[in-house]
């Protein structure tokens, strides 16, 4: 007989902090703290549309963000209203697209980068004249060597940087690459 309260006692221990740690819902607009809605006021009309990861990851920025510069905060807030006037396909697209930049090497990333930095630093004009002008076929933008081997993305785009909470913009991929 008493071997069962011992029993029940060691179940118990075991088994409350896995259920402790099941994962709760991330909350509704309306569960979030005022501060929470003033950062991500640019969310309000689809955020109980998001997935539960987009949400974590979204309260994260939220979290991090009193702790930003003002530049910084000013940057977020930019992007994020960027987001989300990104259709769910584009979205995608962009997700698809930083994965692809995540798995080339870091040598790679970080010349696409200074590229991506130099583009960002012509004039709104140059960019706009570079956005209407054809595309020429690249060999840099053509199909992976290798199945191993991402392929390799296009210097510049002259569309606007498609941005993934908490991650610096990249330039799209081209339509070829995708």
């Amino acid at each position: 007989m008493a071997k069962a309260p011992l029993a029940l006692a060691l179940w118990l221990c075991l088994c409350l902090p896995v259920l402790a740690a099941a994962p709760k819902k991330p909350p509704t607009w309306a569960e979030l703290a005022p501060e929470q809605q003033q950062v991500l006021a640019p969310l309000a009309s689809d955020w109980d549309k998001l997935e539960p990861e987009r949400k974590t990851k979204w309260l994260g920025i939220a979290k991090r963000y009193p702790k930003m510069k003002p530049d910084e905060q000013a940057r977020v807030q930019r992007r994020m209203q960027a987001w989300m006037k990104l259709t769910p396909q584009e979205r995608r697209a962009a997700r698809e697209s930083y994965k692809k930049i995540e798995k080339l090497p870091q040598a790679k990333r970080e010349d696409l980068k200074q590229k991506w930095e130099e583009y960002n630093r012509l004039p709104e004009q140059e960019r706009r004249k570079l956005g209407s002008a054809p595309r020429k076929p690249s060999v840099a933008s053509g199909p992976p060597k290798s199945p191993t081997e991402p392929a390799t993305l296009p210097a510049a785009s002259p569309a606007p940087p498609e941005v993934s909470p908490g991650i610096a913009p990249v330039p799209a991929a081209s339509s070829s690459n995708q």
